[in-house]
């Protein structure tokens, strides 16, 4: 692999982890590792949960 794609990979990495893009992909995997066959959110239903609960514990958000 070439420094320039292993760069890219990193950056790509880092904007998804950063964006947030990745918590439904481990939501996925820990659904299946604990609920097996259950159905898991949608991915829609998921990420409004997720903000509905952003919006009780707001953290270190400025807004």
């Amino acid at each position: 692999m070439t420094t320039l794609a292993r760069a890219w990979r990193g950056v790509r990495w880092y904007l998804r982890e950063l964006t947030g893009e990745t918590q439904y992909e481990r939501y996925l995997e820990r659904h299946a590792r604990e609920h097996g066959d259950a159905p898991p959110l949608s991915r829609r239903e998921f990420e409004r949960r997720r903000m509905a609960g952003a919006d009780v514990k707001p953290g270190s958000r400025c807004c």
